[in-house]
């Protein structure tokens, strides 16, 4: 098991993984959109007494203009299905206001994020759960 963030940090760059940010705690994944564009996958490794994936599914309100908070949270718990299958549980529910970085008095969309943990026993099992959860769709789309 990697010990603290930076050793920890090291050992993902050396399985191919890329890094969007760090905390004590947590080391979040990127998703590289564009090759001068990183992007945060909804994916992290939550280090504390063991390794946990957390994987953060969401539904934006500008996607579904009219919907309830519950119905949005609702979208996103409908992209979980292989994460519960293979035994993650839901942690938390948040609604995620985003704010106008010009003037933050001012809201633009609304994220309705579930999150979801697994802990994992050792490096490979880390290594294979972030593959998986970096390959699965985490943000609900119009129909």
């Amino acid at each position: 098991m990697p010990g603290p963030p930076s050793a920890l940090k090291k050992s993902l760059v050396a399985e191919g993984f890329e890094i969007y940010r760090s905390s004590p705690n947590q080391v979040t994944l990127a998703d590289r959109v564009r090759d001068n564009l990183l992007m945060d996958s909804g994916v992290a490794v939550m280090q504390g007494e063991n390794l946990a994936v957390r994987v953060v599914l969401r539904a934006q309100s500008s996607n579904f203009p009219g919907e309830s908070p519950d119905a949005l949270f609702g979208r996103a718990r409908a992209l979980s299905g292989e994460l519960t299958e293979r035994g993650y549980q839901e942690v938390a529910a948040d609604n995620v206001p985003v704010q106008d970085p010009s003037d933050r008095t001012r809201t633009l969309d609304t994220w309705y994020e579930v999150s979801y943990v697994l802990s994992v026993k050792d490096d490979q099992e880390l290594y294979a759960e972030l593959r998986v959860a970096l390959s699965l769709t985490k943000n609900a789309e119009r129909s």
